[in-house]
C-alpha cells in the first residue's frame, strides 16, 4: 500500500476543456459565489468548466468575514469546515451596550446567546473571505477535475451563436500578455462577477432599489482598550455620537469596528468625503466614551453608503419565454443583489446562491435531469435575496434609530434576537413546486420542513458504532438523499416498511432508482438511500439488512457498510425525538443536492415517491443498478 493523502481524489478524464476551448459551465469571478459553483462542478465527474478572474491572482484580503450556521453545515459537505473551526473565531455571546441613567456614559444592558441551542450542530463564526477563498481553491485543485483558475482575463464579448451544442462565445483580454484575446465557447455562462458584472450588463439586467443615505464606516484595527466586551460581538448605541458594531476576529487581537458615520446630503457619494483611519479612529472614541480607545495599526479600512438592491431575475429568460427555452446565461451574488454588509450575509448568500445552482447544472448536463430545472435557480434565489433586502433595511434603519427611551433602545435588541435564525441562514425556506413537494404528510417528520435545510441530528452507524452527526452523509457530490426513518419495531427484516422500501427501490418499474438512474451504475450514484431505526445499535443485526442498505460497489463488489444507523441513545441525543420522527409509522425524508428538504412521505408511499421524481428527472428506462440486485 502506497501512502498519500486522501483529499486528493484520482483526477478524471475528459473532464478537460476540448481542444476547440469548448466547455460546460464557464463562470466569471472568483469571489465566493464564483468559486462556490466551480468546486462543486469540479468534484461531479464528467463536467468541464472554467473559471476566469480579471485580478491578477487570489484575494489576499477579504472584506467579508461573517461565516453563517448554514454556510459551515456547506463547508462540511466540501470537506474544509474543521479548517474554518480551527483558524476562525468562535461568535458565542452578543452584548448589548446602551447609554446610562439620564443618558450618561454606557452600560451593559443585556447579553443573549447568539446561536440558539439545537439551532444547527455549527457555529457562527469569523473568518477572513481570503481564507475561504482558499479552502475552495485547494478543493478545486484536490478534484477530479483539478480545476484552476484562469487570472488576468477580463471579458469583453458575449456573442450567443444560436449552435445547439455550445451557443455562447465569450472573449477575453488577456491582461498578462498586452493585445492578446482568448476566445471559448461554452453550453452555460454564470457571471458571478460582482456589483458591475459584465454579465450582468449583457443580460441588460438592472440592479434597482435606494440608498439609505446613511454613511458607514469599517475598518479591522489592532488597538488598545479598557472596553471590556472587546472580544464579543458587541452592539453598541451611544447617546449622541452615534452607533458601533464590534466584531472580533480570528487570532485574538484583530477587531472589526462598524462606525456609523454622518447622512450623504444631495448627490453626495461615500468617497466625496475623503474618510481616513483617523476619522474613524475619532468616532469611534466618541461612541465607547467613557471608555479609552487606542488604534495601534490599521489593517483595512472603507466607508459605504447603505444601501439594498436586486435584480428582477437571475437569469436570461424574460418572464414570457419561460415556457418556450431554458436559460443559457445566469448571475449570482452581487452581481444580482447588494446590500450593507452589517446583516452579515453578503457572502453567505452569495455562496448558496451557487451552491443552489451547481448541482442543478450538474444534472442537466450529465443527462440525469429535464432542462426545464433550471429556471428553478432564479425563481428560488430571487425570491430569498428579495427576504434578504427587506431584512437588511430593517437592520441598518434599527442600527442608525437614536433611542430616545427605553422601549425603542430595547427594540433594536428585540429584532437582533427574533432573526437569529435568519442570520444564522438556517430559515430559508423554498415554495412548492416541480422539486419542493407539498406538505401533506408534513407531522411525519415535524422538525424536517419541507422547504427548508435538512437538519442533522447525532445517532450511531451501525457497522462501526461511530457517533457522528447524521447531516455528515450530506456531501457536495450532486446526489439526492432519501433518509428512512424507521417506525417501531421495524429492524430492517422481510416484511418491514424499510425492507419493502428497498424492494421497491430495486425491483419497481416505477421505481426512480431504476427508471432515472444510469444503466449498470452503482445503487446510490443518482439516490443515495439510507436508513435510521429507533433500537439502539446493539439490537441490530447488520447482516439481516435489505441488500440495498448494504450495496456492493465498484469495480471489486465491495461492499458500503455506511448507509444505517441508530439514536445516539447513550448521550440520550434521540433524533426521532429531537427531529419530531413519528414513531410508529416512522417517515422518508426527501433531501435534495444542496441539502434542503424536498418532500416528507410514509415509508409506504411508493408511487408518489416515483411520481415525485418523474417530475423533473429523464427517463432513462435502465436496467438494474449495481448493488440493487439479491444476494
Amino acid at each position: 500500500m502506497v501512502g498519500g493523502d486522501p483529499g486528493i481524489a484520482p483526477a478524471a478524464a475528459g473532464a478537460a476543456p476540448s481542444a476547440s476551448g469548448a466547455v460546460d459551465v464557464a463562470i466569471i469571478g472568483c469571489g465566493p459565489a464564483g468559486l462556490t459553483l466551480a468546486a462543486q462542478l469540479a468534484l461531479i465527474p464528467g463536467i468541464s468548466t472554467r473559471i476566469f478572474e480579471r485580478k491578477a491572482g487570489p484575494l489576499e484580503l477579504g472584506q467579508a468575514d461573517g461565516i453563517a450556521c448554514r454556510s459551515m453545515e456547506m463547508f462540511r459537505a466540501f470537506g474544509f469546515h474543521d479548517r474554518v473551526l480551527r483558524e476562525g473565531y468562535q461568535v458565542n455571546e452578543t452584548v448589548f451596550w446602551r447609554p446610562g441613567p439620564g443618558g450618561a456614559g454606557l452600560h451593559r444592558a443585556d447579553r443573549i446567546q447568539d446561536v440558539e441551542d439545537d439551532l444547527s450542530e455549527m457555529p457562527h463564526m469569523i473568518l477572513n473571505q481570503a481564507r475561504v477563498h482558499r479552502f475552495f481553491l485547494d478543493v478545486m485543485e484536490r478534484a477530479p477535475a483539478r480545476l484552476t483558475p484562469d487570472y488576468n482575463r477580463d471579458l469583453t464579448m458575449i456573442e450567443e451563436t444560436g449552435d445547439g451544442g455550445h451557443p455562447l462565445r465569450l472573449t477575453f483580454d488577456c491582461l498578462d500578455r498586452p493585445g492578446r484575446t482568448e476566445t471559448i465557447h461554452a453550453r452555460y455562462l454564470v457571471g458571478t462577477d460582482g456589483a458591475r458584472s459584465t454579465v450582468r450588463r449583457h443580460l441588460g439586467h438592472q440592479l434597482r432599489g435606494a440608498a439609505a443615505r446613511q454613511l458607514w464606516g469599517v475598518m479591522d484595527v489592532l488597538a488598545v482598550t479598557d472596553f471590556p466586551d472587546i472580544r464579543l460581538k458587541a452592539a453598541i448605541q451611544s447617546a449622541d455620537a452615534g452607533s458601533l458594531l464590534i466584531i472580533p476576529r480570528e487570532g485574538g487581537y484583530l477587531t472589526r469596528l462598524y462606525i456609523e458615520l454622518d447622512e450623504l446630503h444631495g448627490d453626495e457619494r461615500a468617497a466625496d468625503r475623503g474618510v481616513t483611519p483617523e476619522m474613524l479612529e475619532t468616532r469611534a472614541r466618541a461612541i465607547l466614551a467613557p471608555y479609552d480607545f487606542a488604534v495601534k495599526e490599521v489593517a483595512w479600512f472603507s466607508a459605504y453608503e447603505i444601501g439594498q438592491r436586486l435584480c428582477d431575475a437571475f437569469d436570461d429568460v424574460p418572464g414570457a419565454g419561460r415556457d418556450r427555452r431554458g436559460p443559457r446565461i445566469f448571475i449570482a451574488g452581487d452581481a444580482c443583489h447588494t446590500h450593507s454588509p452589517k446583516a452579515g450575509q453578503g457572502m453567505n448568500v452569495s455562496m448558496a446562491d451557487t451552491f443552489n445552482l451547481g448541482w442543478k447544472l450538474a444534472a442537466v448536463l450529465r443527462g440525469e435531469a429535464k432542462p426545464a430545472l433550471l429556471h428553478s435557480y432564479s425563481a428560488e434565489r430571487q425570491a430569498k435575496a428579495r427576504e434578504l433586502i427587506e431584512f437588511d433595511r430593517d437592520m441598518a434603519r434599527l442600527f442608525s434609530q437614536k433611542p430616545a427611551t427605553a422601549e425603542e433602545a430595547a427594540q433594536f435588541q428585540a429584532y437582533f434576537q427574533k432573526h437569529g435564525r435568519y442570520t444564522a441562514g438556517v430559515e430559508t425556506t423554498y415554495d412548492a413546486s416541480d422539486i419542493v413537494g407539498g406538505r401533506r404528510h408534513q407531522a411525519l417528520a415535524a422538525g424536517q420542513v419541507v422547504g427548508k435545510r435538512f437538519h442533522s441530528a447525532p445517532v450511531i452507524r451501525l457497522a462501526d458504532a461511530k457517533p457522528m452527526q447524521l447531516g455528515e452523509v450530506l456531501l457536495a457530490d450532486g446526489r439526492w438523499r432519501l433518509f428512512a426513518f424507521a417506525g417501531a419495531g421495524d429492524c430492517g427484516a422481510a416484511g418491514g416498511k424499510v425492507a419493502g422500501l428497498c424492494q421497491f427501490l430495486a425491483e419497481a418499474p416505477d421505481s426512480p432508482l431504476l427508471r432515472h438512474g444510469p444503466a449498470g451504475a452503482d445503487a446510490d450514484v443518482l439516490l443515495d438511500l439510507r436508513a435510521v431505526f429507533q433500537q439502539p445499535h446493539h439490537a441490530l443485526r447488520i447482516e439481516a439488512m435489505p441488500d440495498l442498505l448494504r450495496p456492493n460497489k465498484g469495480r471489486y463488489g465491495l461492499t458500503d457498510y455506511e448507509k444505517i444507523f441508530c439514536p445516539d441513545v447513550k448521550s440520550g441525543a434521540d433524533i426521532f425525538a429531537m427531529r419530531g420522527i413519528e414513531r410508529d409509522e416512522g417517515a422518508l425524508v426527501v433531501v435534495r443536492p444542496d441539502h434542503f428538504v424536498a418532500q416528507v412521505l410514509p415509508l409506504t408511499a411508493h408511487a408518489e415517491l416515483g411520481a415525485f421524481f418523474a417530475r423533473f428527472l429523464v427517463d432513462r428506462g435502465a436496467a438494474p443498478a449495481r448493488g440493487s440486485a439479491a444476494r
